[in-house]
């Protein structure tokens, strides 16, 4: 019987020295097909808000392709809403890779 991946977060709230909203998204384990949903139903809600959201994913022991498609769609909708900066932290060596092959750099960069 195969075990589901685990993934986990930490959701932390805060504000700037401006007052502004800052999430901050602490994820940990692996990011993958099976819980990539996961996240996408955590931030969704939190674009619509408005600030800066900060996926910190530091603690992330895998990312599949998924796992990187829901990271993109969240930022694209991030983008488009236009009042929120949705931003990676603590990048692991492992995710800049998949970035740098999927030609997404500059897009996280933004």
């Amino acid at each position: 019987m195969a075990t589901e991946p685990v993934f986990t977060y930490a959701v932390e709230k805060s504000r700037d020295d401006l007052g502004n909203n800052v999430t901050t998204i602490k994820c940990h384990g692996r990011l993958v097909n099976e819980n990539a949903s996961r996240i996408k139903e955590v931030i969704k809600p939190l674009i619509v808000d408005g600030g800066r959201i900060i996926i910190d994913l530091g603690e992330l022991s895998y990312l599949d392709s998924s796992g990187l498609g829901a990271l993109v769609g969240l930022k694209v909708s991030a983008l488009n809403k236009g009042f929120c900066r949705l931003e990676l932290e603590n990048l692991t060596p492992r995710v800049k890779e998949l970035l740098s092959l999927a030609n997404l750099t500059k897009l996280f960069s933004s």
